[in-house]
């Protein structure tokens, strides 16, 4: 345990730290493979980690790339336009539409997308109405914190979902009934607890009339109109796919390729610039550290969380919800969520999974939600964090715990609700 707990952590040190720029998978890699040598983890468990993430992994490239695309094009900056505009002007009335946009985005295009995607938009938006230092932070903070808050409500919202339904064959449309009043939930409880802890820093009133006309904003008119009817279609597929039991890949990725390719007809983007472009990284990451984090399963720190998972079984279902998701939140906000929610899968499953489905979806929505407690806690805060640093804004460790453990405990709870 102590072997295989060490490396996770001087692995999990590397990944945040990035010396000399050294890449989020490459680290993860060669953790992995530092874990095969000194015979943490085998060659078979290598074998059982890619056949448990590679869905989800090239789930996650698909969205990025469709988002990627849709960005080019001005999707995402006609949609934040308008959301502002919409306000009238009420810095609280925009300040919900902006957490509404962002839960929106995240539930269509992943946490990880409304961090690499929607966050820059808004950061430009804001400072070109020339907004204050407090309230720049206030909107930044929520709109990161909503991203992951609203990943729930589709296998595709979050890498952790797909990992967990890939692991329980949960149907896609299954999911999604079972978490549509958690997610709900955890939007309204977002916005009202982010709207309490803010409301002395946002504006009363904003000039939105500084802002260009939404349609201006559109770089490709033909594609902006395909793109909707294209995304009506890609759901569709999602649900198709659940019928036949086919993989979320399939139609994340393919569907995805599909649209870079008529982008392309249209010369709305540069596919190859594209391709190179999408965060590869991540693959290598999912993979890799999934592989070092298997070293702790295997060390037997699966089984001393499966026991408290069962003691909380024996107090009711309500006590036993709560407490997987608070579990996992605390966990995934100390080790990360990525290889949280995999040990939690495992441990869950060592109880037994028929009867206690409760408790697969609290796991997640504590894998969702703990994460904001800690900067290192999801990908999608780090990949959030590295964004606006390189924007010139910097957010400290301190800084932001601040806002992250105050916020998060209300709303966790009132979306575990959701689910008893």
């Amino acid at each position: 345990m102590v072997l295989a707990f060490g490396l996770f952590l001087v692995t999990l040190v590397f990944i945040i730290w990035q010396p000399r720029g050294l890449q989020i998978g490459t680290t993860a890699v060669i953790g992995a493979v530092v874990a095969l040598v000194l015979g943490i983890v085998s060659f078979d468990d290598v074998l059982t980690v890619i056949d448990i993430v590679w869905d989800a992994t090239l789930s996650f490239i698909g969205i990025i790339i469709l988002s990627m695309v849709l960005d080019e094009i001005g999707f995402f900056e006609w949609a934040a336009i308008k959301m502002a505009r919409l306000s009238g002007g009420n810095g609280n009335k925009m300040f919900v539409y902006i957490l509404l946009l962002g839960a929106v985005v995240a539930a269509f295009f992943a946490n990880d997308g409304a961090a690499l995607i929607l966050t820059p938009i808004l950061l430009a938006k804001m400072k070109y109405l020339k907004m204050k230092p407090l309230p720049i932070f206030a909107f930044l903070m929520a709109g990161g914190f909503i991203g992951d808050a609203a990943s729930n409500p589709l296998v595709i919202s979050n890498l952790t979902n797909i990992v967990t339904v890939g692991y329980f064959d949960i149907g896609f449309v299954e999911y999604a009934k079972n978490m549509f009043l958690p997610n709900l939930l955890s939007i309204f409880a977002s916005i009202a607890v982010l709207w309490i802890y803010f409301r002395k820093d946002i504006p009363l009133h904003v000039n939105v009339e500084a802002l260009p006309e939404a349609s201006t904003v559109i770089k490709s008119s033909v594609m902006f109109k395909i793109s909707w009817a294209f995304l009506v279609l890609l759901m569709l597929g999602y649900f198709i796919g659940d019928r036949f039991h086919l993989p979320v890949s399939l139609f994340a990725l393919g569907g995805a390729l599909v649209f870079l390719a008529i982008a392309n007809h249209y010369k709305a983007v540069k596919p190859i610039m594209t391709i190179k472009a999408a965060p590869w990284q991540i693959v290598w990451f999912s993979i890799g550290l999934y592989v070092v984090v298997y070293g702790l399963k295997n060390a037997g720190l699966t089984d001393i969380i499966a026991s408290w998972i069962a003691m909380l079984n024996t107090q009711g279902t309500t006590a036993a919800v709560i407490g997987t998701g608070f579990l996992s939140a605390v966990i995934s906000s100390v080790m990360n969520n990525m290889p949280t929610i995999m040990i939690m899968d495992i441990a869950i499953d060592k109880v037994g999974y028929i009867g206690n489905e409760a408790l697969v979806y609290a796991n997640i929505l504590g894998a969702n939600l703990g994460p904001k407690m800690t900067p290192i806690g999801s990908l999608a805060t780090l990949l959030w964090l590295h964004v606006l640093a390189q924007k010139g804004v910097k957010i400290g460790w301190g800084e932001y715990m601040k806002v992250g453990i105050v916020v998060t405990p209300p709303v966790l709870f009132i979306a575990l609700l959701g689910l008893i």
